[in-house]
């Protein structure tokens, strides 16, 4: 081979190798990227569809949904069947939604039944596989309500598990709060069922409101935190901020998928956008996409 034949055989093998370097396959991940709808509510409200395709652009593939009218069973005001077809069309998926339950919580159960199977019909037809109780109001958090609470956490469970979907809790901070020596986390774990009422584990409100991380509270109860919240929380005030910008180091905190019993994950911001809710979406996934996803292949 003259020189000349060399050198070019050299500049083919070369580029041959970046190519393939360039065309390796990307990391397939077993969890969708996920978001929490009620952090872009605005938007959803104004305009659900073009919302979600935004989020989809930037990496989201899956939503935990909001905004459900029981009477109607609609979301974002249209029809639950028009809102699969939609999400279908876009190749997303919903795999829980948050209802609105708290109301419930001293009527008869009969109403609450009655709610639960709207929740129901509402989730059978967007396919998704969670329905979740969020949050409880102000004024109703006290020692006997959480006892109260937990007895109607594990009839909804019931309820909603004899038709085949799976129910789960979701926390904020206040279920951490210390009444005559017990809080509402320890009631719900200690006076609930698990096979029919699981967890969805807010990891910003376990930070900025336990005593524990959620690596140690998944160890008390491990295979039940089927689902996790997961935002930032600012360095200054506490307050929510976009993933990377505040002081939770997930790759510290993080509890093991396998022993939580991870089944989906959704980011989340509730408020203090440095831009918007749209910008603070992009910044978080973009984060979690570089820094975070690997730890959960």
């Amino acid at each position: 081979m003259n020189r000349r034949n060399f050198v070019n055989s050299s500049l083919w093998a070369t580029a041959g190798a970046l190519h393939l370097a360039n065309t390796k396959p990307k990391p397939v991940y077993k969890y969708k990227l996920g978001y929490q709808l009620f952090s872009v509510n605005q938007d959803m409200n104004a305009d659900p569809f073009g919302t979600l395709k935004a989020l989809k652009s930037m990496g989201y593939q899956d939503f935990e949904i909001y905004g459900f009218d029981a009477d109607a069973v609609t979301y974002y005001g249209h029809p639950a069947a028009d809102f699969k077809e939609r999400l279908d069309e876009m190749e997303l998926t919903c795999t829980s939604g948050h209802y609105g339950f708290a109301e419930y919580l001293d009527q008869p159960e009969d109403a609450l039944r009655k709610f639960v199977d709207q929740c129901i019909e509402g989730a059978r037809t967007l396919n998704t596989p969670y329905i979740t109780w969020p949050w409880i109001a102000e004024e109703q958090r006290t020692l006997e309500n959480y006892k109260r609470m937990a007895y109607k956490l594990n009839l909804i469970g019931e309820q909603i598990n004899a038709a085949g979907l799976g129910f789960s809790y979701h926390n904020h901070g206040f279920e951490f709060e210390d009444h005559q020596g017990d809080t509402c986390y320890d009631i719900i774990i200690r006076d609930t069922d698990e096979a029919l009422v699981k967890l969805q584990i807010d990891m910003y409100w376990v930070m900025h409101s336990s005593d524990q991380t959620p690596k140690e509270w998944v160890k008390k109860d491990p295979g039940r935190f089927v689902m996790w919240h997961i935002k930032d929380m600012d360095k200054v005030t506490r307050d929510y901020t976009e993933l990377g910008n505040g002081s939770i180091d997930y790759r510290e905190i993080m509890p093991d998928p396998k022993e939580s019993g991870l089944q989906y994950y959704y980011l989340e911001q509730g408020g203090n956008f440095a831009v918007s809710a749209m910008q603070s979406a992009a910044t978080s996934a973009e984060y979690f996409q570089k820094h975070l996803q690997k730890l959960l292949p």
